[in-house]
């Protein structure tokens, strides 16, 4: 197959994924579950679903204990990540979940130049300060009963910027399956704990469809579409698309629940600041590179 017809399929495979993605949150609304029993749930199925793919457990024989840890506590966030983003959708609503993620580059902004020992780069800073206006805007344009959604859509924000920046420094290197079923193991892990005391509820029929449809859809599909896409796309257009997935979620929840019925001008226009700031970051780490074109 010729070089330009893969890329055109990867990017078509790309924009598949990030619209799976946005599909996330959509989900999320839709599963009668409490935000921590759909988050084990989902993290169970992906490790399900990953062990009986022999290249994961191929991958697991190389990696050394220390290292499993380590892979094993980045998956405690991403668990505590979920738990915040859908304990926002439960409390306030899909659109203000997605929206309030904008705040991650912000916070990656912040926390990598200390995780990395470094000075802080000004065009990153810029471009997460940029995003503060929105995030006011869209506080400002909620119901008062949807305040608690937006404090768990900042924490799911800031924990996905660390989770981000965790696997960056310590995941790059090892094998995506075996990594992968590492975190998702040890955050279903974390979060079942309390299921010690009270138990974990069964989802009913409806339920247990749309977390497969979570799991396998929407979790596991498109990361296996998005390591076949990235041999023939470069970085810098697959963040360009990866920055289209707030568009798409907030999208889609206006298509399935209406949500635009219950905010209000200033949201939308605090949610539009936030995407196109996003959608800026591209530009400004062109900057960044002291890139001309």
């Amino acid at each position: 197959m010729p070089e330009s017809t893969k890329e055109r399929r990867s990017l078509l495979q790309l924009h598949g994924c990030v619209l799976l993605w946005g599909f996330t949150a959509i989900l999320g609304r839709l599963i009668s579950l409490p935000a921590d029993a759909l988050v084990v749930w989902r993290m169970i199925l992906v490790t399900l679903m990953l062990a009986i793919i022999p290249r994961t457990w191929t991958g697991l024989r190389e990696i050394p204990a220390r290292t499993m840890g380590i892979y094993a506590g980045i998956g405690c966030v991403v668990a505590t990540h979920w738990l915040a983003f859908y304990g926002s959708i439960k409390l306030a609503n899909a659109s203000l979940a997605v929206a309030c993620l904008g705040l991650g580059s912000l916070f990656a902004a912040i926390i990598e130049p200390i995780a990395f020992r470094k000075s802080p780069n000004r065009f990153d800073l810029l471009s997460g300060i940029l995003v503060l206006p929105g995030i006011i805007l869209i506080t400002g344009g909620v119901p008062i009963g949807m305040r608690t959604g937006i404090a768990a859509g900042v924490l799911a924000a800031l924990l996905s910027a660390v989770f981000a920046i965790l696997n960056k420094r310590y995941a790059s290197s090892g094998d995506a399956y075996a990594v992968t079923a590492v975190e998702m193991a040890a955050g279903a892990a974390l979060l079942s704990i309390p299921t010690v005391f009270r138990g974990i509820p069964i989802p009913d029929g409806r339920d247990a469809v749309l977390l497969l449809v979570l799991a396998a859809g929407c979790t596991l599909l498109p990361f296996i579409l998005w390591l076949k896409a990235l041999r023939y796309v470069s970085a810098f257009t697959t963040q360009l698309l990866l920055n289209l997935e707030p568009i798409y979620a907030i999208l889609l929840a206006t298509i399935f629940f209406q949500e635009y019925k219950e905010l209000s001008l200033a949201f939308y226009l605090g949610a539009t600041l936030v995407v196109l700031t996003i959608l800026l970051q591209p530009w400004f780490r062109r900057l960044r590179r002291g890139e001309t074109r």
